[in-house]
């Protein structure tokens, strides 16, 4: 049963909530990026806060934004389906196709929700992975750290440009709550305006 009692669903679709890693510092950098990000204030919210280690407020991050993508698909899944989104694209110039690296060397072509599903999955991989995310304050973050985390938000932003070209009448027509789409009030209005 989902959710909404609508039916079954993919129980892989809402994921549990990831955590920022653990120690008062991850704790604290949250709460900036809380008070931060409801400011209005986009450039505040992901400067780095002074004195904070880069790969600290880096992992704190993507964790968040991991989150979010994560609760904003969730909310699309019954539009996005393998029928109504047999390609992951964002338009007609703009198809992604999935690979790992590691299972799926070869980029393969799939269905939204499928790349989607692996990208999910690949994601929590890299963050539950302690030598790429360290969840002890003091252990150092491996030396590739920052090219992992620029691949995680490639592929989230891909997530994103998917959701707004095939999905944003769903989004239009006030099928999400106001609430979650708080994030990314300033874009959505900039998309309005521009229609």
């Amino acid at each position: 049963m989902s959710l909404f009692g609508l039916g079954n669903r993919n129980q892989k679709t809402f994921r549990p909530k990831k955590n920022a890693p653990s120690g008062n510092k991850g704790a604290q950098l949250k709460r900036h990026i809380d008070a931060t990000l409801g400011s209005g204030n986009l450039r505040e919210a992901v400067r780095l806060p002074p004195g904070e280690d880069l790969n600290e407020w880096l992992a704190v991050n993507t964790v968040d934004f991991f989150n979010q993508v994560n609760i904003l698909y969730g909310t699309l899944i019954e539009f996005c389906t393998p029928t109504s989104c047999p390609t992951m694209s964002a338009g007609p110039k703009f198809e992604y196709r999935w690979a790992d690296g590691v299972q799926i060397k070869k980029p393969i072509e799939v269905s939204a929700p499928k790349y989607v599903d692996y990208l999910m999955d690949w994601i929590e991989l890299q963050l539950d992975d302690e030598n790429i995310f360290p969840q002890k304050l003091g252990v150092p973050f491996p030396p590739n750290f920052h090219d992992v985390v620029k691949t995680i938000f490639k592929r989230l932003f891909r997530v994103y440009a998917h959701i707004y070209h095939s999905h944003f009448q769903k989004i239009e027509f006030r099928l999400i709550d106001e609430g979650e789409l708080a994030p990314l009030r300033d874009l959505i209005e900039s998309i309005i305006v521009a229609l």
